[in-house]
């Protein structure tokens, strides 16, 4: 051990009972870094566990990548496009989708007794992953969709189910409108799912997609679009352009054109809002740097005042101020590093007791969740760890060259 660790180590430590030294400005010092790290430990949690719970349920309803008609109808009754042999070889060869899903749509009106509705109906095949809606659900079960029959079994949303007062079991008639004539289909609820996503859930029922083929009069290999998701998320828009590359020429058999969409292109209001939340956690990280620095630039300073007359002494000594600033910058890492431990502590147990507890509540409508989500990364706090160290440390070494002016023969005297 050096000297001058043997030195900030007995300045940190009481001599005699082995006690920190803790006066009110330092202990401020420590409370700033504690906190600080805390706070940016809780809204980088915070932050990234809304962006993938609302990701997840923008994807969740849709896909990763859509391709469907070049069109310029922008309502859900699109014209087909063939999943012809042509498409299927280029998406089953491409080793970063995971699941290719086609699907069709058609506007429709759910009739009751007393109450109707427009809502838009999803059909899907029967080798359709339904894990996102099993989470989502509140009542019921899953659609079964099987290749030997078309299902008239549905799922809908907590939302429209309240609107027209119907239960799991109960039959509901849906009105077709093509061609000024209406053909009705009744059709069997099985389940009943909320996902707080209101731009969905107020629309969208799901269904057996051949049931829409027969009603539009489409073959069998005719679909309003093709869902695919992908194994991994961050690879989302180097597909999508390779896949537009290579199709963005390509027309099927009936002389439909592909047009291939990112879920951030069919989505850009959520995706441009998930983006503003970058910003502002920035704005966080920068501000609690901040505040825990100058709290320690305080609490150093406060502990060179206190020990001016052993300075001075160490001076008399032959000790340079290289040596001194070494010794005080020691000291205050001691401080930064105690900070930074409550404030893992704090931040982490305050992150744990909201992921399982869901302790804070959101207004659904507002945030389209019900409580404030949590994602704990690893990596992230430690990045905060090593970042806020290096931020702290760094805005301490302009401050500790004040031993510089001190003079031996003044502060020896000093008390």
């Amino acid at each position: 051990m050096s000297w001058e660790s043997f030195i900030a180590r007995r300045i940190y430590f009481d001599k005699d009972k082995r006690r920190e030294v803790s006066p009110p400005a330092v202990r401020l010092a420590v409370a700033g870094v504690a906190l600080g790290l805390a706070v940016m430990i809780i809204s980088v949690a915070i932050v990234v566990g809304f962006k993938h719970e609302i990701r997840d349920k923008v994807i969740g309803f849709g896909s990763h990548i859509n391709i469907s008609a070049f069109s310029s109808n922008t309502s859900y009754e699109t014209p087909p496009i063939e999943y012809s042999e042509f498409l299927q070889q280029i998406l089953q060869n491409d080793s970063d989708i995971a699941r290719i899903e086609p699907y069709a749509t058609k506007p429709s009106i759910l009739k009751t007794d007393s109450q109707y509705m427009g809502v838009v109906v999803k059909g899907v095949m029967p080798d359709y992953d339904w894990d996102f809606y099993a989470r989502n659900l509140v009542a019921g079960t899953i659609p079964q969709i099987t290749d030997s029959t078309v299902s008239t079994q549905i799922i809908i949303s907590q939302h429209i189910a309240s609107q027209l007062q119907l239960n799991v079991g109960d039959d509901v008639l849906a009105y077709f409108v093509d061609d000024n004539r209406a053909r009705a289909r009744k059709y069997n609820i099985t389940g009943i799912y909320k996902t707080d996503l209101a731009d969905y859930d107020n629309l969208f029922i799901l269904g057996d997609a051949r049931q829409l083929q027969q009603i539009n009069g489409w073959d069998a290999n005719q679909y309003s679009g093709i869902e695919m998701r992908l194994h991994d998320f961050d690879k989302l828009d180097e597909v999508n352009s390779r896949l537009y590359r290579l199709l963005i020429a390509s027309h099927d058999s009936y002389g439909s054109h592909y047009y291939v969409r990112s879920v951030r292109e069919l989505n850009p209001v959520f995706f441009g809002w998930l983006s503003l939340l970058d910003m502002n956690v920035w704005i966080i990280l920068i501000l609690m740097a901040i505040v825990a620095g100058f709290t320690m630039i305080s609490g150093l300073l406060i502990i060179i005042l206190e020990n001016t007359s052993m300075i001075g002494t160490l001076k008399a000594l032959g000790a340079d101020n290289r040596s001194i600033r070494q010794i005080f910058l020691q000291v205050a890492s001691y401080l930064v590093g105690r900070g930074m431990l409550w404030g893992n502590v704090i931040g982490l147990a305050v992150c744990l007791l909201q992921q399982h507890l869901h302790i804070l509540k959101l207004n659904p409508e507002a945030y389209y969740i019900a409580y404030v989500p949590i994602e704990i990364n690893i990596w992230h706090i430690i990045l905060l760890n090593i970042a806020t160290l290096s931020v702290s440390m760094l805005m301490l070494v302009g401050p500790s060259y004040i031993v510089s002016l001190i003079r031996p023969a003044k502060s020896i005297k000093f008390e």
